[in-house]
């Protein structure tokens, strides 16, 4: 009876690591995902550049989190921008002023943070 009992609860926790493994492997997971599915963002900007700034961006490990970062930052309308998994650090070049919070909140709605 207790081969039995013990059986039952292996089978249950390689059920559950089988159903973690497979949300990973499909990019479901959190980081590290393996990016499948990710589209990066090359966007360019339309209208004359008027600055650019340097941010240091805090929790990025991979490159799928490089492209997220990216890619949140590219949907703000008139902000361009290039991020750098090495030196954690993403490139902004803009066409019209852009508050800075609305840059932290691009950034942080991926999961990540300004340093």
């Amino acid at each position: 009876m207790i081969n039995f009992i013990i059986i039952v609860i292996l089978a249950i926790m390689v059920l559950f690591m089988l159903r973690s493994s497979l949300k990973h492997f499909k990019g479901e997971g959190g980081c590290c995902g393996g990016g499948g599915g990710i589209i990066e963002d090359n966007k360019k900007l339309n209208e004359p550049e008027i600055g650019t700034k340097s941010i240091h961006i805090g929790g990025m490990t991979c490159d799928h989190c490089r492209i997220r970062v990216k890619n949140s930052l590219n949907r703000i309308d008139g902000l361009s921008a290039e991020v750098n998994l090495k030196t954690a650090t993403a490139e902004l070049h803009y066409s019209k002023e852009i508050s800075d919070e609305t840059i932290r909140h691009a950034i942080e709605d991926a999961g990540y943070s300004i340093i």
